[in-house]
């Protein structure tokens, strides 16, 4: 029996589509109710305040609300544009996350490749005990501990250096040194607990392939590039794309409490130079307007990265 083509079918009317999906809710109703929560936190903590993004185009006063604030436009982008400070701000920003992506994503993928191939369970599983627990630290803990071991005068690191016969060096202090000691150290706070997801994965990897491949004679390294990253790739893929789209989001606070006179030429970034005119000193609508165009600049981001992403492997976020 021939089936007539797709594109002369009778198409369902927007009532039939409404009325099957209250169905299906109606059925699955408990499913929804475990769901509501979740749902009235997303929409009260991260769609209600965009109701607040209109302070971007008005000059703000506190005591007059946001409606009876003066509409200006697109008068504090141009303030920001146009400042001495927005190269700056826009070049440590994109150089101190590029520097870290490129840095703290691989070292989990390689932690999760070498723990899936450790021999010995006991050392795999102190491994993992040892390189998860930075992650709990707070960032305000994970400052101190660097002021401690890199102090000029007090840290552990320069008694070594000056036990070999050199000279202290302001590791903290130094504006060429702190992108180096603010990504390393954010890599060995978190390289563990991000290679969870990749050791997921690699548990899902089947056996009799692993397997296959030893009998025709694949060493552990053609395993790893032939059986392993293959099944790596979409969960890559995806993490890449997630993390692309903070390119332009690096927190503030472990910014913020690493600066100093002397590294302020390269940790100014615009998150703490947002926290300084917003918080600090109340100029709330140009902030706003600051975060804003970060957040716009983010999204055209992980827009492109996905497109390229999926013309180039197939795979992508949507």
């Amino acid at each position: 029996m021939k089936h007539p083509p797709a594109d002369i079918l009778p198409k369902e009317s927007f009532r039939q589509r409404a009325r099957s999906a209250l169905r299906l809710m109606a059925r699955n109703k408990a499913l929804y109710v475990f769901v509501l929560p979740a749902v009235l936190y997303l929409v009260l903590f991260n769609y209600a305040p965009l109701f607040g993004l209109q302070i971007a185009f008005r000059d703000y006063r506190p005591a007059a609300g946001i409606w009876g604030s003066q509409w200006v436009g697109w008068q504090y982008f141009d303030k920001f544009f146009s400042s001495y400070s927005f190269w700056s701000l826009l070049q440590n920003t994109l150089s101190l996350s590029i520097y870290q992506l490129l840095i703290c994503f691989p070292f989990p993928i390689i932690l999760a490749l070498v723990l899936n191939y450790c021999p010995s369970y006991r050392l795999k599983k102190l491994t993992q005990s040892v390189t998860y627990i930075p992650h709990f630290l707070s960032v305000v803990v994970l400052v101190g501990m660097m002021f401690i071991f890199f102090s000029p005068g007090t840290g552990v690191v320069n008694h070594l250096i000056r036990s070999a016969g050199g000279q202290p060096i302001d590791f903290l202090g130094s504006a060429n040194l702190f992108p180096h000691m603010f990504v390393w150290s954010a890599c060995w706070q978190n390289v563990g607990w991000s290679s969870i997801i990749y050791m997921s994965a690699l548990a899902g990897v089947s056996q009799e392939v692993h397997e296959a491949a030893i009998v025709d004679g694949a060493t552990k390294l053609q395993r790893i590039f032939h059986v392993d990253l293959p099944a790596l790739l979409p969960t890559i893929i995806t993490l890449l794309i997630l993390n692309s789209g903070q390119i332009m989001s690096v927190g503030y606070e472990k910014v913020y409490l690493l600066q100093s006179a002397g590294n302020l030429t390269t940790s100014e970034i615009i998150s703490t130079y947002v926290y300084k005119i917003g918080i600090q000193g109340a100029q709330y609508s140009y902030a706003t307007a600051i975060g804003l165009f970060n957040n716009v600049i983010n999204m055209l981001i992980i827009l492109a990265v996905n497109k390229i992403s999926d013309k180039l492997t197939g795979a992508g976020l949507w």
